[in-house]
C-alpha cells in the first residue's frame, strides 16, 4: 500500500455528501494525525477551498506523491482502489479483468 503524507494528491473512493463532494474528485492532504486520518483540503479552479474533510485512508487512494513529486501509474492507483475492496469484492473485479480478455 502506498502510504499518504503531507502534500500528497489524493481522490475520493467515496461520496462525501454532506461537503457535497463525489468520488473521483481530488485534493491534498494538508495534515496527517496520530489516529491515522488526515485533513484533506479540496478546492475549485481558482484555487479556492471547497471543504476541508478529516478522512481515513480507506476512502481515499493516493494519485500523486509529493516527495518524489510523481504521479501514480494507473496500474498503481487500480491496485490502490482494489486492496481498499473486501475478498468478495476483489474476485469480482478479477472476474471482470477475466472478461475484459475474452471480448
Amino acid at each position: 500500500m502506498i502510504e499518504p503524507e503531507l502534500f500528497d494528491a489524493i481522490e475520493l473512493l467515496v461520496n462525501l455528501p454532506k461537503d457535497r463532494l463525489c468520488a473521483g474528485v481530488r485534493g491534498a492532504i494538508v495534515e496527517c494525525y496520530e489516529d491515522g486520518k488526515y485533513e484533506v483540503e479540496f478546492a475549485n479552479e481558482e484555487g479556492e477551498t471547497l471543504a476541508l474533510s478529516t478522512l481515513s485512508s480507506e476512502e481515499f487512494i493516493v494519485v500523486w506523491k509529493a516527495k518524489t513529486k510523481r504521479w501514480l501509474s494507473v496500474s498503481e492507483q487500480i491496485s490502490a482502489a482494489i486492496n481498499h475492496l473486501s475478498e468478495e469484492r476483489q474476485q469480482e473485479v478479477l472476474n471482470f479483468a477475466r472478461s475484459l480478455y475474452q471480448r
